[in-house]
């Protein structure tokens, strides 16, 4: 029989059923070297990776390599760290040359000089904080840079933003009620309701998760709680979700303005997707709020929300204009960084692992779009638009990069 003819017979015999493609580009799950330096900035006491997380990663056989003493602010040793499989290290140099570095805050000079080329870098964005030589230096090392804070879930929502946002709710009363009673910032009053004492009145800006959490706690103290914002929706999603009729009314500069005088507590909350916060309160306003009054400017990330506002650190995390006391820290949560680092590690150690079942970064990003939404940097090329704008530096869509690149 010939080649043909035994050709024919294998075909009739197979009956010719539609056979499973076998795709050139089928996922091969890769092994991770993660590293996590300890931050620079005093400002910043959090970390990526609590023990446990790290525990869970190498025994998926992953390697991470963490400088020494990088949990020492959010009360994590070294020794637990080296417990649960880390590679404890002094040189920095060796933390920045693993593939993935997962830090929390921007990396600043002396760090960038240390990121080599064709890796990645996690870390918060803080644009406002940023400048063009920023960007132009990372671009320069050809890395893909995520900014944690813009990562999506399958619903649009940014879950990390969420996570911090429900911590930074809670803290921000716990902080004006501290400085209400302050003997220098304050004017002795204790934030809440009593029977024959007149309530202490907040006044909350923005509607989101701050505000429904700040909420419930000035509630649950006893406080009446006034919230302005623009969005109805919102407004309504959180009556509903504090499950209290409280007041609130839509951002007018003059129903805005009346109920500062009166306030005690202000909190201004009002997140941007931009990235850059508007500015609602002018100073002339905050001129003719009482003394002794304290404004929590939660937004001030993103440039704050009053006139008044400089960003300040936990160091020194209170000034007074008009004899207003403004707080300003830009990252609240980072004031109890155990349970804000146990929150990073509860986001961070399910995305390290879906990245590697994935092959790697490249490859997440073009089957994961909810986490392509975090991406201002790809191979050295900028995919965020709204950076493009503020720097006026060119940038291309992740879409099409990714497309080109496989």
């Amino acid at each position: 029989m010939s080649e043909g003819n035994q050709y024919i017979r294998f075909s009739t015999s197979s009956g010719l059923l539609p056979q499973e493609e076998m795709l050139d580009t089928a996922l091969k799950s890769s092994k991770l070297t993660v590293g996590i330096p300890r931050e620079l900035s005093a400002n910043e006491n959090r970390v990526g990776l609590i023990p446990e997380a790290v525990r869970l990663l190498t025994d998926n056989g992953h390697r991470i390599i963490i400088e020494k003493n990088a949990g020492e602010k959010a009360h994590f040793t070294d020794h637990e760290y080296a417990e649960s499989g880390a590679e404890l290290v002094s040189d920095r140099a060796q933390v920045f040359g693993a593939d993935i570095i997962l830090k929390i805050a921007p990396p600043i000079g002396e760090e960038m000089d240390l990121i080599e080329k064709r890796k990645c870098i996690i870390s918060a964005l803080q644009l406002p904080t940023r400048t063009k030589e920023y960007f132009q230096q990372l671009m320069s090392k050809k890395v893909n840079a995520i900014a944690f804070e813009h990562i999506q879930d399958k619903t649009g929502a940014l879950p990390l933003l969420r996570s911090m946002s429900e911590i930074i709710g809670n803290a921000s009363m716990l902080i004006a009620a501290e400085y209400l009673c302050h003997p220098q910032y304050g004017k002795g009053i204790m934030l809440g309701g009593f029977p024959g004492v007149a309530p202490v009145e907040v006044v909350i800006i923005g509607a989101g998760t701050v505000a429904e959490y700040a909420s419930r706690v000035a509630i649950g103290m006893g406080a009446f709680v006034k919230v302005f914002d623009n969005s109805m929706y919102k407004l309504r999603s959180l009556q509903n979700n504090v499950g209290s009729r409280i007041f609130t009314s839509i951002l007018h500069p003059h129903l805005i303005a009346k109920a500062l005088e009166t306030a005690d507590v202000v909190i201004a909350a009002k997140h941007s997707p931009a990235g850059v916060s508007p500015c609602i309160i002018p100073a002339s306003v905050v001129g003719r709020m009482k003394a002794g009054s304290v404004i929590i400017d939660v937004s001030i990330d993103q440039g704050g929300c009053f006139e008044t506002s400089r960003p300040t650190t936990h160091q020194n995390p209170v000034y007074q204009v008009d004899g207003v006391t403004h707080y300003c820290v830009p990252n609240i949560a980072s004031k109890v960084p155990r349970t804000a680092s146990a929150t990073f590690s509860n986001f961070f150690a399910p995305l390290l692992i879906e990245i590697a079942e994935n092959g790697g970064v490249d490859n997440t990003l073009k089957i994961n779009r909810s986490f392509g939404k975090g991406a201002y940097i790809f191979n050295g090329t900028l995919t965020n638009q709204q950076i493009s704008k503020l720097y006026d530096i060119p940038f291309q869509h992740l879409d099409l990069l990714l497309a080109a690149f496989y």
